[in-house]
């Protein structure tokens, strides 16, 4: 529900990678339920590391935006200049 609502407010700001990413988040999510209620090992291994790589983005977004361990958004990266 959290992504779908994110979804939304993405599309309001045109930012086209975060929609597809969470288009790809609902997705796995999808393939990840699949998975558990006919029991394919495959599609719970792929849904678990894909969490695992989606909680450790979000988290480090949530670090990069809060500055926190020496994350700054004014740095000398022009990689994370916005």
């Amino acid at each position: 529900l959290a992504a779908l609502e994110r979804q939304i407010f993405d599309f309001l700001g045109f930012q086209w990678a975060p929609i597809l990413s969470n288009f790809l988040q609902i997705i796995v999510v999808i393939l990840g339920l699949f998975g558990t209620i006919q029991f394919r090992p495959r599609y719970i291994v792929v849904y678990t590391v894909w969490t695992a790589l989606w909680v450790t983005w979000n988290v480090f977004i949530i670090c990069f935006y809060l500055e926190v361990g020496g994350l700054s958004k004014v740095g000398h990266l022009s990689f994370f200049s916005f």
